[in-house]
């Protein structure tokens, strides 16, 4: 009789920036060169587009049904997006983590604080732009926003930025590709160098220009 080799269960690493920053590049990247890596399938109550399939893009529910498993605590992070809800489910986090595959997390600070509070254990990580000037660069240079909504998400980006020290590692997205090989060694190596005590020391003028 053969038995299964025993999995080691995957973690969970949360990852936030202030929109522009390039953590969705980032994020993308990461999964694109690691098959040890996953994202969730988050549930939400907005519309399902022509091109979309359920259970493969989203879950998609009523408000009725997701606030029945907002009450059923069955979310570790859930927030409302532009009139919409997004969650993600334990279900998922479970079914992921179980087959030894890192779980990523794409989310805003509030929802990390969420998912910290829910799982103790989550690695929460923060990605800061190398400058201001650099971060509304990147959102005009997206072209998905009009320029009041650029205008808006440039106010709100140093409250965000400013929650860097509720988090467990830093990075600096200044070069892409040492971005992102950080990233990885945070998700699969050494993670120690760049925790939040170390990084916040050695970038301690940067974060002075980017929250001040």
């Amino acid at each position: 009789m053969t038995t299964k080799p025993n999995i080691i269960r995957g973690q969970v690493f949360v990852i936030a920036a202030a929109s522009g920053t390039g953590k969705t590049s980032l994020v993308s990247a990461l999964l694109a060169a690691s098959p040890s890596a996953a994202v969730s399938i988050s549930h939400t109550t907005r519309a399902q587009r022509p091109n979309e399939q359920d259970g493969i893009n989203y879950f998609f529910v009523d408000r009725a049904r997701f606030a029945d498993l907002i009450k059923q605590g069955l979310f570790v992070e859930h927030a409302a997006v532009f009139g919409n809800l997004y969650g993600t489910s334990t279900e998922e986090v479970e079914r992921i983590i179980s087959t030894g595959k890192q779980l990523i997390l794409e989310i805003d600070w509030q929802g990390a604080q969420q998912v910290k509070a829910k799982l103790p254990e989550a690695n929460l990580i923060f990605i800061l732009p190398p400058t201001l000037e650099t971060l509304k660069t990147r959102l005009l240079g997206r072209g998905q926003d009009d320029l009041k909504t650029v205008e808006q998400r440039f106010k709100g980006a140093r409250d965000e930025i400013a929650q860097y020290h509720t988090f467990d590692y830093l990075i600096v997205n200044d070069d892409f590709q040492v971005a992102l090989s950080q990233l990885s060694a945070i998700v699969f190596e050494d993670s120690t160098p760049y925790e939040i005590k170390t990084q916040a020391t050695l970038h301690a003028e940067l974060i002075k220009t980017l929250t001040a």
